[in-house]
């Protein structure tokens, strides 16, 4: 039986340019990271869910929900670059295991707060601040670990894989936390999202990921300004995060301006409600899995491009659409269309950063998941002033305009390719 670990062998495309959407997890240690995952977002989302009803239950005011977001958005803008700095640093697998380590206790003093009947409001700002910090330093870490635990020729399939935890816990994460709400207490929320970070940890512990590239320390600020330097220097990478910050706080605010259009606009009610934000949320699933398998189509850049163009004239038919079960379809097939974009930019970022650079990259890069907290904020104060259907549309408007932009002005966004698989490093698929 041949030795698992890194080597050097050769991996080229399927023919015809397919892959099996899949095929990222016949790598054992890849797979391993996948796992822990799937139960670090599943109780994210239980977390995320639980925070929202207990600032609403304990108070009864929308405002708090507000400070509930800020507290959220604000770490995680303002340390995302140094998180993405310190993942390019320190060993990525221990840094990891550190932020699950917090995440796991901030999340057990909430359980214990909440189910001894001592948690006060100041206490969930408090650690939502305090865990959006955290994650801060460890979304960067993660996006530039997993990269490390397989060849190149199946990273758009862990791309893929990737992203679909994050859709499929959409659906399952507040789901579950809903039924545990009702039928025992919100507190068992948190308990289980301190679970997920355990296994997690576990999980990254287990795996052995390829060595990272030498590189001459340097001061920390000039490290920070370097990835800054670089994206801004790269007009492919500048075009790409520049879509994704303006498709994250024009385009995804949408999903906070579902209630109103439930109640007002559609006058389906909260049934419905759980319907539209739902639907989204499988045509995002169905399409990023699917993604995983487009890995190698010729066309990316134009694919990229239609994909964020096709997401915000699918908003602007929502917006204008009178008749529920045809808004249904326009949410699901705008779930398709920005799965599609965001799989193939996320993709394309992971191949060709430097892995000396992708810890700082990538922390520019989740940045702009940041932003939706603050799409929420315009977007309300839009729909006060005018109305929901307008603020969905203008988004819309500007996210067609954000890809359409670059697409004209960069000749190299427009031809992007997948890069040609090479003999690279990788790490043996499990079995074999």
């Amino acid at each position: 039986m041949r030795p698992r670990h890194p080597l050097s062998a050769p991996t080229g495309p399927r023919p015809g340019g397919v892959r099996l959407p899949f095929s990222a997890l016949r790598y054992r240690d890849y797979r391993l990271y996948w796992m822990g995952l799937v139960a670090s977002v599943v109780g994210y989302q239980m977390s995320q869910l639980g925070l929202a009803w207990l600032a609403y239950d304990l108070t009864g005011r929308p405002r708090t929900l507000a400070l509930l977001g800020l507290a959220t958005a604000g770490p995680a803008i303002l340390l995302n670059l140094l998180g993405g700095t310190l993942a390019d640093r320190l060993e990525r697998r221990r840094l990891i295991m550190a932020t699950q380590s917090a995440v796991l206790a901030l999340m057990g003093v909430l359980a214990g707060l909440r189910l001894t009947g001592h948690l006060a409001v100041w206490h969930l700002l408090a650690i939502a601040g305090v865990s959006s910090a955290v994650f801060a330093f460890d979304t960067p870490a993660r996006q530039a670990l997993y990269p490390r635990l397989l060849p190149r020729s199946a990273l758009t399939s862990a791309v893929a894989l990737n992203s679909g935890v994050w859709q499929g816990s959409r659906i399952v994460g507040p789901a579950l936390g809903g039924v545990l709400i009702a039928r025992a207490d919100a507190g068992w929320l948190f308990a289980l999202a301190s679970l997920g970070a355990l296994l997690m940890a576990l999980s990254v512990a287990l795996v052995r990921p390829l060595p990272a590239e030498a590189r001459t320390p340097t001061s920390p600020f000039h490290e920070v300004t370097e990835g800054v330097r670089f994206v801004k220097g790269t007009p492919l990478f500048a075009f790409l995060i520049g879509m994704a910050f303006c498709n994250s706080m024009f385009g995804m605010s949408y999903i906070f301006l579902l209630p109103v259009f439930a109640q007002d606009v559609l006058r389906v009610g909260a049934e419905g409600l759980g319907y539209l934000s739902a639907v989204g949320g499988v045509g995002s699933l169905l399409a990023t899995l699917g993604a995983g398998a487009l890995g190698e189509v010729p066309a990316r850049g134009l694919l990229l491009v239609g994909g964020a163009t096709g997401f915000g004239l699918l908003l602007i038919a929502f917006a204008l659409s009178p008749w529920y079960p045809l808004s249904l379809l326009l949410l699901f097939l705008a779930g398709v269309a920005g799965s599609v974009y965001m799989v193939l930019t996320l993709s394309t970022l992971q191949e060709r950063v430097p892995d000396r650079l992708r810890g700082r990259v990538m922390g520019i890069f989740s940045m702009t998941w940041s932003m939706m907290p603050l799409g929420a904020v315009q977007s309300g104060f839009i729909a006060d002033a005018v109305s929901a259907p307008f603020a969905i549309a203008l988004g819309g408007i500007l996210t067609v305009a954000f890809a359409l932009l670059p697409a004209v002005a960069s000749p190299a966004l427009r031809r992007l390719r997948p890069l040609e698989a090479e003999p690279v490093p990788l790490v043996e698929p499990a079995g074999r």
